[in-house]
């Protein structure tokens, strides 16, 4: 099986004296669910950031297939004068939009309409999903999640995570949580970086 993400021996640290992480490695393959828990201010999102490339290791490798991201705040994902489903359609393309919304509006219970609104006008929960939507159409192959149910209410979070790992033959996902039952209901493996 050809891994879809591998972290060896990294090592990161905003001041190099105290390390977050020191030799940290991990490998998903396609299908896996992986959670990351821990205290806030541990180093989960920066994990994240890393990966994406927005922060260098001190030291380490880091290998990935195509990824996408939802991050917590779904208000700082998009731009807060355009129509979401202009922002959608720049990062996935007309063609995509036209194959794949509407198989994926019905999943993930997003109103049409609402795509064509600009994002204050949506409430935290509408706009997540959204934000959902947009990763789903860029066909990820490694799909990091940072707290994307934080703003959905226990139901739709159920329906949400549901969809998601109904697509696991699509890709693995590395979650962020702060809910241990969500993590331990959907994962096959559970890091906790406070040890």
């Amino acid at each position: 099986m050809i891994p879809v993400l591998e972290v060896e021996n990294l090592t990161f640290g905003y001041d190099k004296t105290k390390l977050i992480y020191d030799n940290f490695s991990i490998t998903l393959n396609k299908g896996d669910v992986v959670s990351i828990v821990g205290e806030s201010g541990s180093g989960k999102s920066t994990l994240f950031e890393l990966i994406t490339d927005n922060l260098k290791p001190l030291s380490g490798i880091i290998k990935k297939k195509k990824t996408a991201t939802i991050y917590q705040d779904p208000y700082t994902s998009f731009h807060p004068t355009y129509s979401i489903i202009e922002q959608i359609k720049d990062v996935v393309g007309q063609k995509k939009l036209d194959a794949d919304l509407d198989f994926y509006l019905d999943r993930l219970m997003v109103d049409k309409g609402l795509l064509y609104k600009q994002p204050k006008s949506l409430s935290g929960g509408q706009l997540q999903r959204c934000s959902i939507l947009r990763a789903l159409l860029l066909e990820p192959e490694l799909l990091l999640a940072d707290e994307l149910t934080s703003a959905l209410d226990n139901i739709t979070t159920l329906e949400v995570m549901k969809l998601l790992i109904s697509f696991l033959d699509k890709f693995a996902i590395l979650l962020i949580t702060h809910d241990n039952d969500l993590a331990s209901w959907c994962s096959d493996k559970i890091i906790d970086i406070t040890k």
